[in-house]
Formats: C-alpha cells, structure tokens, sequence
C-alpha cells in the first residue's frame, strides 16, 4: 500500500456511540472551522450547516428527523445537518453537492485529529428539517453527521477496493 497519512487510513466511520460522551462547543467549532477552509469552485463556498450538541435546542429537533431512520446515530454526542445551495454556480453548473462534500471531510479529519468519530448518514426526514430550520429551495438539507466517540473497545478494520479498481480503465459495467 502506499502510504498515505494515518489521519485519513485510520478514519472510521461507527454505527455505535458512547452516550455518556459529550462534545463541547469549542470542539463543535472546530470542526466548523475545518469546514471552513474546504475548498469549493469559485472560492463560493456554498455551504451551511446547522451544528447541535446534545440537549441544545438544535440538537432537540435534528434527533427527532434522525428517529425511524437512521436509529444507530441517536446516541451521539453531537449532530449536524450539512446543507448546500441547490444551483449555486454562476456558469449554471451544480457544485453544491460536491463542495459540501469536500467541506464534509475537512470535518471528518478534523475530528479524527481530535480523537473522535464522524458518520456522515443521508437518511433522515428532510421535510421536518426544511420546516424547523426554515430551508428552502435553493437550499438543500444534504445529509447529516453524527460526532461523538465510540465505545470504549469498538474498533473496525475498514475494507477498501484495491487500487486498479479505482481506474476507470479497469471499470467494467
């Protein structure tokens, strides 16, 4: 394998988390801060989240979109939905989704440099988030992410394709 920095090889996404952790604000921000030097086309950085730490208000609700569908994230530290603007592009191309993405993973690394864990999940009901927030088109509420830390012991060996099959040369439909 090639080597590649341990803060991306060990990054694992849990399904489990410990409910007596509890991030705190100066963690939720500096992971919002990770986000923030995300690079995005044009420098438009066309992303918002709407951050909640258990027992905030925020948190309150974005739990209550979570319940029924994603059931594995109710017992993490700290919530965020992740939203995006649905055309932002003043050449009509859609980078929303991909510049989100890329403002994601600085969270990701981010809070794994912090010894702790992020999941980012697509399951949740966006309508009462739409509501509750006060989204709507052009706004997208994407996906969400839970932050916390996994229970004491949880540990996974990720799986990853070998490398020829990331080339499209190799690619077979």
């Amino acid at each position: 394998m090639t080597d590649i920095s341990k803060i991306i090889s060990r990054r694992w996404s849990p399904r489990e988390y410990d409910p007596d952790f509890s991030i705190t604000n100066e963690q939720m921000d500096q992971l919002l801060e990770a986000a923030r030097w995300a690079p995005s086309a044009m420098n438009a950085q066309e992303w918002w989240f709407v951050p909640g730490i258990r027992g905030d208000k925020n948190y309150k609700v974005l739990r209550r979109a979570v319940a029924g569908f994603s059931d594995w994230a109710l017992d993490a530290s700290g919530l965020i939905l992740n939203i995006h603007q649905e055309y932002p592009s003043r050449h009509g191309l859609d980078f929303g989704p991909y510049d989100l993405g890329s403002a994601v993973q600085n969270m990701l690394l981010q809070a794994e440099a912090m010894g702790l864990h992020m999941r980012p999940f697509a399951t949740f009901d966006r309508e009462l988030v739409s509501r509750e927030f006060q989204i709507a088109a052009p706004y997208v509420p994407f996906t969400m992410c839970t932050v916390g830390k996994a229970p004491a012991g949880l540990t996974k060996d990720r799986e990853r394709k070998p490398m020829q099959q990331l080339l499209w040369e190799n690619h077979q439909a």
